[in-house]
């Protein structure tokens, strides 16, 4: 089961998008900062892929404001 959830992550560097929100959510002060600094960096980085001839996509997307959430809840925590 970890080795698919790993192989899972490796396609298209999600494994990037998630620890990249996990940072913003650690370093973010309040739970406004973290939700308006990891949809913009979301929006971004998929503007970025679609302007470079890809296309966007929903996973990266979202395992970036997931790793948001869970950076936050662990600031929230300690």
């Amino acid at each position: 089961m970890m080795k698919k959830i790993w192989k899972w992550l490796l396609v298209s560097n999600r494994w990037k998008h998630f620890v990249g929100g996990l940072l913003i959510g650690l370093g973010a002060n309040t739970n406004y900062c973290a939700a308006y600094a990891g949809l913009l960096t979301a929006s971004a980085l998929e503007f970025k892929d679609k302007s470079w001839g890809g296309k966007w996509d929903w996973i990266d997307f979202s395992l970036t404001l997931a790793g948001v959430i869970v950076g936050r809840l662990i600031r929230i925590l300690i």
